[in-house]
């Protein structure tokens, strides 16, 4: 019988969860109540309005018939994926094996289908992406865990080698999930310390069986130090090289060009030609979504070929990766005007913060003073992409109290 091969509603709670909380949020605040809402995973201005970047839609507004009509290759355009490669690794010359998927999502999904069997596990660190699980349960899956690095202490390299290894002898393969740099939810990347002592976990592990190594990239264009991200990018690409660790990438065009209708990504792995594995992901992409909508390729073919544009756009993501860092700093010391501890903060749309013995609780105690958080199972995570500065400290105040 199906139904117990299905997933239950369980497995999408959290998504219902951050519905039915940011519907509340709205629905006071159409009540002429001032509330802070920060369930939102989404970019908006002090004005409570949804940023869109000006480059992209004059260049959307401008594109042609064939720009938007015809059917998009299978695989996704070629010209569009080597862009957006090179959007992350300049010096790339080719794509290796990639296909578009639509957004981060769907890229995270192929990697499911593709390195896993029904029953498998993968393997990221928690707190993390809601989806996630839900991406993971929707095709059998487990989503299995370790902490994030801890901000004084770092990468607890015990818990991941213990897991790599508990997962590789149970299933014989390992497929990991790094949503780094600028992490969501906790708004913090892995330091070169971490990043060298996973990579070294990894490469160790990997006599044991093949590993896939998946970088989740959405935040880039948001960090508070573009160089820090060069770095990271650059050493993950040095590691990949090495060729002990397939390594890939999600890209996504949601954040990073404000599309987040438009549903644009891509899988990559940039550093193997394997015929194998392209014909795979080929064959997945037409057995799930056929092929990618062409619009927001022709967008981003656009701006990659114009150096006036991609300039404009870079100013772009300077004032608004300004603006969420003038937030968390603010937010950081608003909390601890009010005693408690800070949020470190590296880049990205969140931050986390400690939830107390019952994080469930907190949230709801926040919200009979009209701000709305995420209750997570290692704390709460907040939506400053969505959070006016002015409005840090009835956030800190209202946190406090709801301790």
């Amino acid at each position: 019988m199906l139904p117990q091969l299905l997933p239950t509603r369980r497995d999408f709670a959290g998504d219902d969860l951050i519905f039915t909380l940011n519907a509340r949020a709205q629905k006071r605040a159409a009540e002429g109540v001032p509330v802070i809402n920060a369930t939102i995973g989404a970019l908006y201005d002090d004005a409570g309005k949804l940023v869109v970047l000006d480059t992209v839609m004059e260049q959307w507004q401008q594109l042609t018939n064939a720009e938007v009509a015809p059917y998009a290759p299978i695989g996704g355009d070629q010209t569009y994926l080597l862009n957006l490669v090179q959007r992350h690794w300049p010096t790339l010359t080719s794509i290796g094996v990639g296909v578009a998927a639509p957004g981060g999502s769907g890229a995270l999904a192929l990697t499911l289908k593709n390195f896993l069997d029904r029953g498998d596990t993968v393997l990221t660190a928690a707190p993390y992406w809601g989806p996630y699980s839900t991406l993971a349960a929707e095709v059998g899956m487990t989503l299995a865990t370790v902490p994030y690095p801890d901000v004084q202490t770092g990468i607890d390299i015990g818990a991941w080698e213990a897991a790599c290894r508990d997962i590789l002898e149970a299933q014989g393969r390992l497929l990991v999930w790094l949503n780094d740099p600028c992490h969501n939810p906790t708004g913090r990347s892995f330091t070169k310390a971490d990043r060298a002592a996973l990579m070294d976990v990894l490469r160790d592990v990997s006599s044991q069986g093949p590993v896939t190594f998946v970088l989740d990239l959405a935040y880039l264009d948001y960090a508070r130090d573009p160089q820090q991200v060069r770095e990271a990018l650059d050493d993950y690409a040095a590691f990949a090289q090495e060729g002990h660790v397939l390594v890939g990438a999600c890209l996504s065009l949601s954040k990073a060009y404000t599309l987040y209708g438009a549903r644009a990504g891509a899988l990559v792995f940039p550093w193997t030609t394997d015929s194998a594995l392209h014909g795979a992901l080929i064959t997945s992409c037409r057995g799930t979504w056929s092929n990618c909508a062409r619009s927001p390729m022709s967008v981003l073919n656009r701006i990659s070929k114009d150096p006036a544009l991609q300039a404009k756009l870079e100013a772009e993501h300077a004032h608004w990766r300004t603006l969420l860092a003038t937030r968390a700093t603010a937010l950081d010391a608003a909390l601890r005007a009010q005693g408690l501890a800070g949020c470190a903060y590296d880049g990205g749309f969140f931050v986390t913060l400690d939830g107390g013995a019952d994080p469930d609780a907190t949230c709801e105690k926040m919200q009979a003073h009209d701000v709305f958080v995420i209750p997570l199972p290692e704390g709460l995570r907040v939506g400053i992409c969505a959070m006016r500065e002015a409005d840090v400290s009835k956030f800190a105040a209202a946190y406090k109290a709801s301790l």
